[in-house]
């Protein structure tokens, strides 16, 4: 990387960090991405036991449908709840009407919405709705960097809470576990916080002098 996009990828780096240590007092910050995707599948029936007591053996087989789902969600930093909607393509249309439910969420005030660079999130269409909604103000994470998104940190979470060992028939499922999901993991929610956090101290039981 040469010195001048790596001042810009700092620049940039220091301008999002700054949105999650000091955010505008007048700002609702939220981390939005997508998640997917989500294919239903279905198992054939295990195939049992032995007559002599042994599970008998067979190859993994599946199908996949041809649904797929995808989950779009926004983390609220500042208290850690989160909003998700699903939808059946990752498109401008689909990213519109999640920004909608982001919107209506908070009826009043700024909305700074943290994001990457999908051309769903950078289209004619998109910058065009955007326009119309100035309330909704996007910033792009340098490209690589999705770990200065939160919302992956959080997607973490949920596919252990939702999908992990999990098979789902049809896209209704996996959007009643996605709001299932979303409601536990709201009601234990803690706030975000940037940085490692400082080790625990440790009380020591015993304390020694050495004389020399």
């Amino acid at each position: 990387m040469d010195p001048v996009h790596r001042s810009g990828f700092c620049g940039k780096r220091t301008r999002i960090v700054a949105l999650y240590t000091a955010p505008p007092a007048d700002a609702t910050i939220l981390c939005a991405d997508e998640l997917g995707p989500v294919i239903p599948r279905s198992f054939p029936p295990a195939p049992g036991w032995s007559p002599d007591g042994h599970r008998i053996k067979a190859a993994l087989d599946y199908g996949r449908g041809p649904e797929k789902t995808w989950v779009y969600g926004a983390l609220r930093p500042r208290d850690g709840r989160e909003l998700t909607m699903t939808a059946s393509c990752r498109n401008s249309v689909a990213y519109q009407r999640f920004l909608q439910v982001v919107e209506q969420d908070k009826p009043d005030g700024q909305i700074v919405v943290v994001t990457d660079n999908l051309s769903s999130h950078r289209s004619v269409s998109t910058r065009a709705w955007l326009e119309n909604h100035p309330r909704i103000r996007q910033v792009f994470i340098p490209v690589g960097a999705c770990w200065l998104n939160l919302q992956e940190g959080w997607w973490r979470i949920f596919r252990k809470a939702a999908l992990a060992g999990q098979t789902f028939a049809d896209p209704g499922e996996i959007e009643a576990v996605t709001a299932l999901a979303t409601a536990q993991l709201n009601a234990r929610a803690r706030p975000w916080i940037w940085g490692r956090p400082a080790p625990p101290t440790r009380k020591l039981r015993r304390r020694f002098i050495y004389r020399l």
